[in-house]
């Protein structure tokens, strides 16, 4: 028989997963979702998270409480009755009541290859690293962050040029998949679980503010992860000088040429120093080639686009 199964999330990256698990015929008794956000220009309009919009859809009833520590509301979770509960970057801890309540425990898809990069960030923090593959794991949660045995794992490579916007996507899909999977599995007793390796565990914090701003000083592979793990948000960015006027321009993908001095190459270049006419910027060691940008209140540009409107004459 199909599952009774609550489904919890928020972002984009969660819809995927609800909608495979509908489409697979388990039956969504309720979907927790964050409370809708201001937005708007004015932050005044309340506006409801994917997840909710696509569980209305559905027509999944939706709840979206603040917290779950509240006892009433652990009362009205157990009351679901479910068999399991889904989680997929939900953005609230789950209390040990909310986890031992349903019969067959609650299941995260996980975008790392635990126990590497536990936490908030996975997909920016492997790019920014410069790993060259990563993953969605299925894990049977525990009160622990992201420590729980693994049932199921699906390995993405990260292609050099990738950004943290495209391999989203392709995990996003992958983990649906691997989740619906994880679910018939369940429901026919023959998931297996595999606790975490104890070593290799490193944390995945949230992205700084301070971490935006593009460090010309480091070598060309660090300047061009950090790049592409912020695009499409919050975007990395630079100054750059156009007419004598500085501008912060955010930089949302780029490449490490295999070549990249001109000939004859310049006396060590200064960090941050134009290398070409086509945005080729000296690193700490190397340079790197900016290939998509964006200036305030303005659209995406490639490189070529960009250049036709601005005349750049430096960068910091």
């Amino acid at each position: 028989m199909p599952l009774r199964l609550v489904f919890m999330g928020t972002p984009d990256f969660a819809v995927p997963t609800l909608r495979a698990l509908a489409a697979a015929g388990h039956r969504i008794v309720a979907c927790y979702t964050q409370p809708p956000r201001p937005a708007g220009r004015r932050g005044l309009e309340l506006t409801p998270s994917p997840v909710q919009k696509a569980a209305e859809e559905l027509g999944v009833e939706v709840r979206t409480p603040k917290s779950l520590r509240d006892a009433a509301e652990q009362v009205r979770f157990a009351a679901l009755g479910a068999d399991a509960a889904v989680v997929v970057a939900y953005g609230l801890l789950l209390p040990q009541a909310v986890l031992d309540a349903p019969r067959l425990g609650c299941f995260n898809g996980h975008a790392s290859l635990l126990p590497r990069w536990r936490g908030a960030a996975p997909i920016q923090r492997a790019i920014m690293a410069g790993d060259a593959e990563t993953g969605m794991m299925v894990m049977k949660m525990e009160a622990g962050l992201d420590t729980g045995p693994v049932a199921l794992t699906a390995r993405v490579p990260i292609g050099p040029d990738m950004t943290a916007g495209e391999l989203h996507d392709v995990l996003a899909e992958k983990g649906a998949a691997l989740m619906v999977e994880a679910m018939a599995r369940l429901e026919a007793g023959a998931l297996t679980l595999t606790p975490q390796a104890a070593e290799g565990i490193i944390y995945a914090a949230k992205i700084d503010k301070a971490e935006t701003r593009i460090d010309w000083s480091r070598p060309a592979a660090e300047a061009h992860n950090r790049i592409r793990s912020l695009s499409p948000f919050p975007g990395a960015w630079c100054e750059m000088s156009a007419g004598g006027a500085w501008e912060r321009v955010k930089v949302l993908a780029s490449t490490v040429p295999h070549d990249p001095q001109p000939s004859p190459p310049p006396a060590s270049p200064v960090p941050g120093a134009l290398l070409d006419d086509r945005l080729l910027i000296a690193c700490g060691k190397g340079a790197v080639r900016l290939t998509r940008l964006q200036r305030a209140g303005a659209k995406l540009l490639d490189a070529a686009e960009f250049l036709r409107g601005a005349t750049v004459e430096a960068v910091r």
